[in-house]
């Protein structure tokens, strides 16, 4: 009988470590979703981020393209004017 009962507290104590195990794996795993999600929105934020960087680098292309243009018309009535004046 008293073998029994020893197996019987064995059991249980294992079912205990077995319980208190569950337990920590269970938060444990809480922690590391909620860690994920953070993760996650963080990685979003970064992208939306990254796409604002990437639409105005565009507009900065576009924009020197457009200068770029405007001084060649300038350059070129310049050399125009300079011509004209040379020839005059």
């Amino acid at each position: 009988m008293t073998e029994s009962i020893d197996h019987l507290e064995k059991l249980e104590q294992k079912l205990l470590k077995a319980v208190e195990l569950f337990k920590h794996t269970q938060a444990e795993r809480r922690t590391l979703q909620q860690e994920m999600d953070k993760l996650r929105a963080d990685f979003k934020e970064r992208l939306k981020r990254a796409d604002a960087v990437e639409q105005e680098l565009q507009a900065l292309r576009h924009e020197r393209e457009d200068v770029r243009a405007r001084i060649v018309k300038l350059v070129e009535q310049i050399e125009t004017l300079t011509k004209a004046e040379s020839a005059g």
